[in-house]
Formats: structure tokens, C-alpha cells, sequence
């Protein structure tokens, strides 16, 4: 059995020599070469310990050029594979094969050193050299020529040697070949062990198939054989990775009740899940526990609590959590400050952003791609389009490559400032530069045509898409909705929400919000009360009914208001109330406007009740009503008294 770990002295020892003794290349004539090596060889071999043959092999092989010192190689390697000194054993193989790769290829490599092994007399000849010689080729990433070792000697090697192979092809997502050569050593006796477990059960969930780690983690369990921190951590990994995040907490609690305890990376695993789901107290519960077990936070546990906080909205939190990490020793790495860079722009403080941005640069922490894509996006959200290109100048400058997100979000930009010639210069830019325009890009400048009233040039554009096999999704389809309303076409966009519809897609809330609005401004509001009622039915069928259900119960404000001003236009009061209050139920806030329509509609009813239950409204949701809205308030209750 390959015994992979050794005294670290002994490691250091062995690596300094064979080092030494491979890099100092003293060629000797041939002719004394030719009576030395045997001589050499036979010494190494004939040596009555390893560490004697390889206090040997040391003292005169660095005077030897490593070409043609092979076979002495080879003999000290047999030497201490035989006395079961595999790790120096695979230090010196290591060395050699490191060598030899600088003249020739890694194939040529393996089959020279191959044959070099097998030259060595039976009875000083060790097996286990081929193993040890797999182990080395996996740890350098040679994995091609682990794998031909393998099929080359036939029989199976140890199962460490069998291990470092599989994990070796898993690191690197080989997955295919994983299993395909796992077959081949069960066929050919090997018993797997919980290393084994554990390195293909990361292959499972690397391939996302949760439910085959599932089979193999009850098959391990059920042999007998406890599973360590690292497979129920890999198993807690894959499920959270694939949503099933309840079945990730069930392993967490069978682990503490196996008596196996936790580590730092199974909290991250599961802090980070949850952060993502936006289930901060949680977060918080198990940093604590983390934190009662002496398990010291690292900045991947600072990076998600960050990134967590950011994103619902606690930015102070965030920050408040620098100093601490400074405090630990922990200084903040490029991701915690563009989770922090991110949640700033969102929240609309941007100069915090750009200071922190110098603070990096401050404390050369390198940008990539994601700082400047964050600030690009920021900025150009806000109008500051100068300062977005000067940051794009900035990257390109710094060897950082922009992507489609930096592109989009700055073209988005220019488009929003009206300034769509520049939005097209960027769009040629991303094709010099190998970026291929996506759905995105062609949505952005659709809607920016549409913006300035160029209709012709937006259905370009669409037609351009389409020509380079870029097929329309809902937000396309919902933007040249959007498009055609706000240049007066309702046929036109009830036209592109039928081909939406028969080609199968399923409109989402801003998609319906965006045919009630149009539908209500156009003065249909029959059509767009119809619709409303579509989703709001009380009818029972399956498939895209369903479906519609599902949108109508999640419009925006947007929606109801346009629904709302048209009923009320029209006197249609008790509807337009009823709206409302669905409107309410549904947690949406209705702003100042909805009010304002809904008073005016209630005023021209002369609804005292109604009038004095909305001006109350208002005031307790905190709205303060305008000079024009008591001026219709004022009328209206001197149309009643009269």
C-alpha cells in the first residue's frame, strides 16, 4: 500500500536533493559514461538499505547529466518503492519527469521513463513503481499519461494510486473519464474506500446529478464506512447548488449527529445558500454557531455575509463589517469590495462606490472585470456616461478585458441619453473585440429607438437579430409591445403579442402590465380589463391558464394604475375601486398618482365617503397632498353641501 505522507523533514530532504541533483548538469565523456553507469546502477541496487543507496545515488548523480543517469533513476526508484519509501520514491520520479519535459513532449516523457522502469533486474524489480509513478503524473496534471500507465500495466495498482488518478480527473472535470476507468478498477478487484467515496461523489455533484452522490453516499454508509467532514460538506455543497437547500440542512444535522463536527468551508457552504435565498437571520444563526465552535470566519465567510447583506439592502451592515475584518487580519479581497460596490450603486451612492474603488487601488488590490462592469453600470444608470466611458478607457489601459455586461450596461446608457450613434460605435467595438452582441444588446437598442419615435429603425434592429440566429425571448417581445404603444401602434403591438403567444411563450408581469397600460391609454379599457379578468377567473385548467394565474397576481403598480385611470375616465367607480383593493392585497403601494385619479374619479361621483377615506389614506401611508389635490378636494365638497 502507497503510503502518501512522511516525516517533513525527510520530505524537505528529498526534494533538495533530487533537485540538486537534476538541475546540476556536468555532462562526463562518453566513454566513461559507458563503463560508469552500469557500475552506478548496480551499486544503488546492491545497497543493503534505501538509505544508503540513496545517500548514493545523491553524492554522485549530480555530476551526471540526467539523460544519462536514467537508468540509475530508475534503480533508486525500485530501491525505495521496495522499502515502501514511496514519497521520496515520488519526489524523485516527480524531478525527473519535470526534467525530461523540457526537450520533449509529455507522451514521449511517460513511455521513456515507462520502459526505464521495466529495464531493472526481476529480483531488485517493484511493482508498486508503476503506481507511484501515477500518483506522480496525476500531482504534475498529466493526467493523459496517468491514464495510459494505467491500461499499460494491466493489472490494478494500489488504491491510493487508483485514487490520486480518479481525483486527479475530477479536479479537472473529467467526469466521463472518472467513471469509465472506475468501472475498469471494479471489474479488476478494487475495493473502493472512503477516499474513494468521498472523490466520487464529488464527481456526481460537480456533474449535478444529486441523486447518484445521493446512491453512493447510502452505499458507503451501508458498508460500513463513516463519512468524513469532506463528503457530507460535498454532499451539503450539491444539494444547495441545485436548490434543495431543506435536504442540504437534513445532511447538516445527520453530520453533528454522527459526531463528525463541521468545519469552516460546510458553515460557508451553507451561509452562502441561504444568503442567496435572502434568509439573513439564518445566515446570522449559523455564523454564531461557527463562532462558538472556535471556527475563525475567513473572507469567504466576510465575501458572503457581504454579498448578503448587499443585496437586502443592509449597506451600512456591510460596511460595518471592514473594520472587524481588519481587526482579524483579514484584509478584503477584489470580491468584498464588488459586493460592496454593487450594493452601493443599487442604492443609488455612488461617490461611496468610487471611493471605495480608489481605496482598492489605494491598497493595490487589482480590479477585474466585475469592479468595472459594477461602476460602468452604476454611472451609466445615473446619466454620468462620460465618467462610464473614462472607466472602460481605464480597463482596457489596465490589460482588463470588458464583456458583454460592461458593454451592455454602458450602451444601455448612451441609449437612455439619446445618444444612439454612440451606442452603435460601442456595439462595433464589442465585435472587434470578439464579444458577441446577445438578446440584451439588441433589447437595449430597440428600446432606444423606440424612445426617440425611430420605428423603422428598432424593427432594423429586430430584423438584424433575427438574421444572426438570435431568436426573440419575453423581453424582446415585451419591448417592441412597449415600443409600439408608446408610438401610438396598438395594433401593431397586440399583432406582436399574438406572434409572442404563438410561438409559446408565456408573458410575464411587465409583459401584461405593459398591454393594460397601452390598451387603458388607447381608451380600451374593456380589452384591458379583459385581460386582467383572464388571470383573476375562477377557471380550473391546467398549462398556460395556470400560468397567466401566476403573472396576473404578480403586476406592477404600473398595471393597476393604467387599469384604475382608465375605469375612472370612464365613471366606472365601483370597478376602479375594486382594483384598489385587489391592488392593496396584493402588497403593492400605491403612489401619489393613483390617489390622484382615484380623488378625481370619486370627486366627479361626488363620493364624500370615498374622498374622505382616500385623503385619510394618504395621509396615514405618509403622502402629503398637493395644492391641487385640496383644490379638488374643496370643490368637490362644495358640490355636495350645494
Amino acid at each position: 500500500m502507497l503510503r502518501l505522507y512522511s516525516p517533513k523533514n525527510t520530505l524537505c530532504c528529498c526534494l533538495k536533493k533530487c533537485l540538486v541533483c537534476l538541475t546540476t548538469i556536468r555532462c562526463c565523456s562518453a566513454s566513461s559514461s559507458n563503463d560508469y553507469m552500469p557500475r552506478l546502477t548496480n551499486t544503488i541496487l546492491g545497497s543493503k538499505t534505501p538509505a544508503q543507496a540513496l545517500s548514493y545515488f545523491n553524492s554522485v548523480s549530480m555530476s551526471i547529466d540526467v539523460e544519462k543517469n536514467r537508468r540509475a533513476h530508475s534503480a533508486i526508484i525500485h530501491v525505495l518503492s521496495k522499502a515502501k519509501w514511496y514519497l521520496q520514491a515520488r519526489c524523485l520520479l516527480k524531478c525527473l519527469i519535470q526534467e525530461l519535459l523540457k526537450t520533449c513532449p509529455p507522451p514521449r516523457v511517460c513511455s521513456i521513463v515507462f520502459k526505464d522502469l521495466t529495464r531493472i533486474d526481476e529480483s531488485k524489480f517493484d511493482n508498486n513503481v508503476f503506481g507511484v509513478m501515477m500518483i506522480a503524473l496525476s500531482e504534475i496534471g498529466l493526467l493523459d499519461q496517468a491514464v495510459w500507465v494505467y491500461y499499460k500495466i494491466g493489472g490494478l495498482p494500489s488504491t491510493q494510486a487508483c485514487n490520486a488518478l480518479l481525483n486527479g480527473l475530477v479536479k479537472t472535470g473529467r467526469f466521463g473519464s472518472v467513471w469509465r476507468i472506475y468501472d475498469k478498477m471494479v471489474d479488476r478487484g478494487m475495493v473502493p474506500t472512503v477516499v474513494t467515496y468521498g472523490t466520487l461523489i464529488g464527481a456526481c455533484c460537480g456533474e449535478g446529478d444529486i441523486g447518484k452522490a445521493q446512491e453512493l453516499f447510502d452505499e458507503m454508509v451501508g458498508k460500513g464506512i463513516k463519512p468524513t467532514v469532506v463528503i457530507f460538506t460535498t454532499m451539503i455543497h450539491g444539494l444547495c447548488n441545485v436548490g434543495r437547500l431543506s435536504e442540504g440542512e437534513d445532511f447538516f444535522r445527520v453530520m453533528k449527529e454522527s459526531d463528525v463536527v463541521p468545519n469552516l468551508y460546510t458553515y460557508n457552504v451553507l451561509m452562502d445558500a441561504y444568503c442567496k435565498l435572502a434568509k439573513l437571520p439564518r445566515v446570522m444563526g449559523l455564523y454564531r454557531e461557527m463562532l462558538s465552535l472556535n471556527l475563525a470566519p475567513n473572507v469567504v465567510t466576510f465575501g458572503i455575509l457581504v454579498d448578503g447583506f448587499c443585496k437586502d439592502g443592509g449597506v451600512e451592515m456591510a460596511r460595518s463589517l471592514f473594520p472587524y475584518m481588519m481587526k482579524a487580519g483579514i484584509p478584503p479581497n477584489v470580491f468584498v469590495y464588488n459586493s460592496l460596490m454593487d450594493g452601493l450603486c443599487k442604492t443609488g451612492n455612488l461617490f461611496e462606490a468610487l471611493t471605495l474603488f480608489r481605496e482598492m487601488e489605494s491598497f493595490s488590490i487589482p480590479s477585474d472585470v466585475f469592479t468595472f462592469s459594477i461602476l460602468i453600470k452604476g454611472l451609466s444608470e445615473v446619466g454620468r456616461v462620460k465618467e462610464a466611458d473614462d472607466l472602460l478607457s481605464k480597463m482596457k489601459k489596465e490589460g482588463i478585458f470588458a464583456n458583454s455586461v460592461t458593454y451592455n450596461s454602458l450602451i444601455e446608457g448612451h441609449c437612455k441619453q439619446g445618444d444612439m450613434e454612440k451606442a452603435l460605435e460601442l456595439c462595433s467595438q464589442m465585435i472587434d473585440e470578439g464579444i458577441g452582441h446577445n438578446s440584451l444588446t439588441f433589447s437595449t437598442l430597440i428600446n432606444g429607438y423606440y424612445r426617440e419615435g425611430n420605428v423603422d429603425a428598432a424593427k432594423g434592429i429586430y430584423s438584424e437579430m433575427l438574421i444572426k440566429g438570435i431568436l426573440p425571448d419575453v423581453v424582446i417581445y415585451t419591448d417592441l409591445i412597449n415600443g409600439h404603444f408608446k408610438n401610438a401602434d396598438t395594433k401593431g403591438a397586440l399583432g406582436v403579442y399574438k406572434e409572442m403567444q404563438e410561438e409559446g411563450f408565456i408573458p410575464n408581469a411587465f409583459t401584461i402590465s405593459c398591454l393594460i397600460d397601452g390598451l387603458c391609454k388607447d381608451g380600451k379599457v374593456n380589452d384591458a380589463f379583459k385581460l386582467f379578468l383572464k388571470g383573476t377567473a375562477s377557471v380550473h385548467c391546467e398549462g398556460t391558464q395556470t400560468q397567466f394565474e401566476s403573472i396576473t397576481n404578480s403586476f406592477n403598480s404600473v398595471a393597476y394604475t393604467a387599469l384604475i385611470q382608465g375605469l375612472c375616465k370612464e365613471g366606472r367607480m365601483l370597478r376602479a375601486s375594486k382594483i384598489f383593493s385587489d391592488m392593496r392585497a396584493h402588497g403593492l403601494k400605491a403612489d401619489v398618482i393613483t390617489y390622484l385619479v382615484l380623488i378625481l374619479g370619486h370627486a366627479r361621483a361626488l363620493h364624500v365617503q370615498n374622498l374622505l377615506a382616500l385623503h385619510a389614506d394618504m395621509l396615514k401611508l405618509g403622502f402629503l397632498p398637493d395644492k391641487g389635490i385640496y383644490s379638488i378636494l374643496h370643490k368637490a365638497y362644495q358640490e355636495i353641501v350645494l
